[in-house]
């Protein structure tokens, strides 16, 4: 959970980063700061949970190789 708080800060900060120099508006970026990020964040955080899930499915040793 704490990989998924630093990456919402991070995200925030270029999300405002980005809308702020695009409308040069800091309600504008302000808001792209909050609704876009926050809405990633739970996006992200689900997607690494299918992730793990996937990698705790996949068998160990010579038969994780995948054939090319």
């Amino acid at each position: 959970m704490l990989k998924t708080i630093s990456f919402a800060i991070v995200h925030m900060t270029v999300a405002f980063g980005v809308g702020f120099v695009m409308t040069g508006d800091i309600l504008v970026g302000s808001a792209l700061a909050l609704v876009e990020p926050l809405c990633n964040t739970v996006a992200f955080y689900f997607h690494e949970k299918v992730w793990k899930r996937l990698e705790r499915r996949r068998p160990s040793g010579r038969d994780a190789a995948i054939p090319a």
